[in-house]
């Protein structure tokens, strides 16, 4: 980016060279000033690293079994290039896609990975699966899908912004429900860049804009956690339970015990969102009237939302039936909701200046993020990390061990996908918790409560991404809001496991 100001002196009135200035130096007359901030940040991520990669070996971990757990050279980098990669997201000193392809090349210098390995990652089916789910929040804006829902809603909820916050994230939940939350957030995404454009013309970021966004990212998590089609961590949990336990928890189980936690987070998130985002404006004046009106001037639904509206249907509803009807389990999800994608470019919904418009930053990120994680998988660091920290709890209360597990699991999902969190901390926690008298099943709830709700990094789950598209906040900003958030979720889950799954059935001890 090019910034240079010339002073009414300068080269005679002349525009002088524009040459390539970096981002952190700008001239203002003849001073040039630099941008210590960044420089700083960017200065602390390499020094952490160095720190770590070159530190003395670090001591053993060793589970509740006496299984010993080294931390090798290559596992010691991981955890480096993890807290150079969480300082250069978070303060975004370059762009988060950029930080994404600095992780595979730092794997590669360092001979932590093999190249081929390290930047295979960032082409994980997972990925495909983000871009599917961008490709359907295409569609829905590309077909007139997007303006048509936001309307109704407007006309439905009416022209105060709090109600507003309200109607999105009761939407969201309620999509969570049935489809996966990568899936919702990137359809409500061009639905809440229409409400917003009714909002605020200027692309200046607002607070409502802040708050409209962020909330349906929180929100989304809230929801993926109340069914097994919210996201593929609840299925892979239960697998583990079932094997290590002996005992299978069936769809309706879990969505009993989930249900009341996700709804209670939902509106305590609205609380938050009205009170850290509160909007600029109160109400919308006319916006109810105007969105009736241009909802009529939609007229009847045309061929190419009916088709979209088709294609996406399909596509839900088989993902949601891999569940319940034998032979389609096997079916990679990635694959399903790709069909989707060809779809829409047979059927000439999309096309190639579509494709070309696909956020590729956020690939990279959520790329990154994936070759970041199996890093740390791969090297022994998670494992490592999982053992070490559950030592400290081999001699604690139940209460306290629950709550430590469930508050390891929040930060590993932070930084690894939430699939790979479960399947580091979960075998270790079911293991150590007859020692301490603790039911397998308070500790299986509480690691998918807090699996589900990564409020901190954008890597932590695809509609913090999705949501960052926005433009309404930075990567700091998104952080700086998820730990008052990531407390409020941590408060709930210990009033839920100390008092009110007990009193609905839940066992937390063993007698």
């Amino acid at each position: 980016m090019l910034k240079r100001h010339l002073s009414p002196g300068d080269s005679g009135g002349k525009t002088g060279d524009l040459s390539v200035i970096p981002d952190n130096i700008y001239i203002a007359g003849n001073r040039r000033t630099i941008d210590w901030k960044r420089i700083g940040f960017m200065s602390l991520g390499i020094a952490l690293f160095c720190i770590v990669y070159f530190s003395p070996a670090w001591p053993d971990a060793v589970d509740p079994n006496g299984e010993i757990f080294e931390l090798s050279t290559q596992g010691k980098a991981a955890l480096g290039l993890f807290l150079l990669a969480a300082i250069w997201w978070v303060f975004e000193v370059v762009p988060i896609g950029v930080t994404s392809i600095l992780i595979g090349i730092i794997q590669c210098l360092f001979l932590i990975r093999p190249a081929k390995v390290a930047f295979g990652d960032f082409m994980d089916p997972s990925v495909w699966f983000i871009i599917g789910s961008i490709v359907i929040g295409m569609s829905f804006s590309k077909s007139g899908l997007t303006n048509r829902m936001a309307y109704k809603m407007l006309t439905m909820f009416g022209e105060k912004t709090s109600r507003i916050y309200l109607g999105t994230f009761i939407m969201t939940f309620v999509l969570t429900l049935i489809m996966a939350h990568t899936a919702v957030a990137a359809a409500l995404f061009p639905l809440l860049s229409t409400i917003y454009a009714l909002y605020e013309t200027d692309d200046k970021p607002t607070k409502f804009g802040k708050g409209l966004f962020i909330g349906m990212a929180f929100v989304a998590g809230a929801g993926s956690i109340v069914t097994l089609l919210g996201s593929a961590r609840g299925a892979v949990a239960i697998g583990f339970f079932g094997d290590i336990v002996g005992r299978d928890i069936g769809f309706f189980e879990l969505s009993y015990f989930m249900a009341p936690v996700g709804i209670v987070m939902t509106f305590l998130l609205w609380g938050f969102i009205m009170v850290f985002f509160r909007p600029e404006h109160k109400t919308i004046p006319g916006l109810r009237k105007s969105a009736s009106s241009l909802s009529k001037k939609l007229g009847p639904m045309s061929r190419t939302e009916s088709m979209t509206l088709t294609i996406v249907a399909l596509t839900v509803l088989t993902l949601s039936f891999r569940s319940f009807i034998p032979g389609l389990e096997n079916l990679d999800k990635s694959a399903i909701i790709l069909i989707s994608t060809v779809l829409f470019f047979i059927f000439k919904i999309l096309t190639i200046k579509d494709l070309e418009l696909i956020p590729w930053n956020i690939i990279l990120l959520f790329g990154g993020a994936m070759s970041i994680g199996f890093c740390l998988w791969e090297t022994g660091a998670a494992n490592w990390m999982a053992i070490s920290w559950l030592g400290f709890f081999e001699s604690s209360p139940w209460f306290v061990f629950v709550l430590g597990v469930s508050f390891f699991v929040l930060l590993t999902t932070n930084i690894i996908m939430n699939v790979a969190a479960i399947a580091i901390v979960l075998p270790v926690a079911l293991v150590i918790a007859p020692y301490l008298g603790v039911a397998p099943e308070v500790v299986l709830f509480s690691c998918l409560v807090t699996a589900g709700m990564p409020f901190l990094f954008l890597v932590g789950a695809a509609p913090n991404a999705i949501a960052y598209e926005s433009k309404q906040f930075s990567s700091g900003e998104f952080f700086f809001t998820g730990i008052p958030a990531s407390v409020i979720l941590m408060a709930v889950l210990a009033l839920f496991v100390g008092i009110i799954w007990p009193i609905m059935g839940m066992p937390v001890t063993i007698n």
